[in-house]
């Protein structure tokens, strides 16, 4: 079979659409349904906000999406589970200074341990490992990891472990690394299936999930507010607007912060013995340059690999053979390896790189632009409006600071992809002239 031409009828072409273990036949929104707290986007902000207000006795929740459960980069992304923001660390300590960088990464790592919590306590199906995540040096300088090791632990107290280039030549077999840094306390697994069975839980507790139901308005002039589809209207007390690079443009005071970015992954057919032999490590992978590759093995023995990102939203016609060659260079070995599925998926940045979290106005919500960074700190954004909503929590404020910035208009994705090509310059001169 040929898998990348395969159709699927309600998810774009991919592995993890392919191989989904939860019935996904939820309704559109038809008529008027009455709830406390409507949620608009069912990608992870959206269904992390969703359980996080069902564990704390918020029942009357409608949750809606104008495509399926997980159907933007929810559901195509790597599945990588760790901590941090797309901004860096560095910057992020910058910005804030030690002591409040330290807190507000801590909010992200505290989210995996929720997340891995939850997995257990639901008993969700999506293929977890739990076998951290390495960080491997593409560049010779072995000073890189060391002065990084000891900046997560001094400034952040994140402890990284340090591989050398012989330790780390048993868990990846290629001439590419020179050393590395790895992550112990992440992990990763299948990300739609974790979308999905999150969301069963959410049914199965009371909370109503709606699918094909594109908003066209929102009206949040009074106290009761009506989101408006093709075939009916929610009406509610709350909106949370939850969404990232798919959002659209219904709701421009956010909408209009939101710059979509496309990156690529792929799978290769079953590898069997070849993979033990080029990656006995269970642990994901992602390398030290600015524009890295990511990888990580699949439990029917494939390879799932990632990278490149663009503003430029249009899938590339050669996608397939510039993932290879990404490949090859790690893994020469693999240069020829059939690849069954191939596909990209928009990710929603925001210009300052940081979750846009917080209050547009009474009971008007948002978790939104997670820029990559999604799987572990949504649930942290998650956690916070539904505190905010059910227990009149305010920590959602410590993210006011980063505010609500323009995208660039026609502009921005010039600027993104600028920015891109600088980071990839620099990437590219520290590996010839080191």
């Amino acid at each position: 079979m040929d898998f990348n031409r395969a159709v699927n009828v309600d998810y774009p072409p991919s592995y993890y659409a392919d191989t989904r273990k939860y019935i996904n036949d939820y309704p559109a929104v038809e008529g008027d349904i009455e709830v406390e707290t409507a949620i608009i986007g069912a990608g992870y902000a959206g269904i992390m906000t969703a359980l996080g207000l069902i564990e704390r006795g918020h029942t009357s929740i409608a949750l809606l999406d104008k495509n399926k459960i997980g159907w933007g980069c929810s559901g195509r992304n790597g599945g990588f589970v760790f901590g941090g923001y797309s901004l860096s660390p560095h910057a992020l300590v910058k910005q804030l200074g030690a002591a409040k960088a330290k807190e507000i990464y801590a909010l992200t790592s505290s989210a995996v341990e929720l997340i891995r919590k939850r997995i257990k306590q639901y008993q969700i199906d999506c293929d977890v490992v739990d076998k951290g995540v390495i960080w491997a040096n593409w560049f010779k300088d072995q000073k890189l990891l060391f002065d990084e090791q000891q900046f997560m632990r001094d400034k952040l107290d994140i402890h990284w472990q340090y591989l050398s280039p012989e330790e780390l030549s048993a868990q990846i077999v290629s001439e590419r690394y020179h050393g590395a840094l790895f992550e112990p306390d992440a992990m990763h697994f299948h990300p739609l299936n974790f979308a999905l069975g999150v969301t069963q839980t959410i049914a199965s507790k009371g909370g109503l999930v709606f699918q094909d139901s594109e908003v066209l308005h929102v009206d949040d002039s009074n106290s009761i507010k009506i989101v408006k589809t093709a075939n009916g209207r929610v009406l509610c007390k709350n909106i949370v607007f939850c969404g990232g690079g798919y959002m659209g443009k219904f709701y421009p005071r956010l909408c209009r912060t939101i710059l979509p970015v496309a990156t690529y992954v792929m799978t290769t057919e079953p590898l069997a013995e070849q993979l033990d032999e080029l990656l006995p490590s269970q642990a994901a992978v992602y390398d030290t340059r600015f524009a890295f590759d990511y990888y990580r093995r699949l439990k029917d023995h494939r390879l799932l690999w990632g990278g490149r990102i663009s503003a430029n939203t249009r899938t590339p016609a050669d996608l397939e053979n510039l993932l290879r060659k990404d490949l090859a260079r790690v893994f020469p070995q693999l240069a020829k390896v059939k690849v069954d599925y191939v596909w990209d998926g928009w990710m929603g940045y925001c210009r300052h790189q940081m979750p846009e979290i917080g209050q547009l106005s009474e009971n008007i919500w948002y978790n939104i632009a997670y820029g990559g960074h999604g799987v572990g700190p949504t649930t942290m954004g998650g956690e916070m409006i539904a505190s905010a909503i059910a227990e009149n929590d305010s920590s959602y404020k410590m993210f006011k600071r980063w505010g609500l910035p323009w995208n660039g208009g026609i502009f921005g994705p010039m600027a993104a992809q600028s920015q891109y090509w600088w980071f990839e310059w620099k990437d590219w001169l520290k590996e010839r002239f080191e």
